[in-house]
């Protein structure tokens, strides 16, 4: 049964997506700890993070250091911090969070927002 991330690429689940290439894509998690909470996952479906290769991990990390760079520049934050939970969706993933302080990158303080608070986000960094 392919993640719920492999139903978000095949374009099967809605999402509010903000870059993408050959071989990863990033989107807005719709529980953000902050506005610009972004999830950047490979399309290919690989259950842990650390199962992938050495070059397409290393890349992968390329890709969220662009998309962070976005996130920053249109997200009022201090830096972006980076989080791999990898045991709520059997799908790798990086979690790429506007931050201030170290106290900012908890789950706790997440909370679902709406579709049109999701579309305002997303057009900023994809505008950034």
């Amino acid at each position: 049964m392919p993640s719920i991330f492999t139903r978000i690429l095949n374009g099967e689940i809605p999402c509010q997506k903000i870059a993408e290439d050959e071989r990863f894509f990033a989107f807005l998690d719709i529980r953000p700890i902050h506005a610009g909470h972004t999830l950047v996952i490979p399309k290919e479906e690989i259950d842990y993070i650390f199962d992938m290769d050495d070059p397409l991990l290393g890349d992968m990390m390329v890709f969220a250091k662009k998309v962070a760079r976005r996130i920053k520049k249109a997200i009022s934050c201090q830096r972006i911090g980076v989080m791999v939970a990898g045991i709520e969706v059997p799908h790798a993933h990086i979690h790429l969070v506007p931050i201030s302080s170290v106290a900012d990158l908890s789950f706790a303080k997440a909370k679902p927002a709406s579709p049109e608070e999701l579309a305002k986000v997303a057009e900023l960094i994809r505008k950034a």
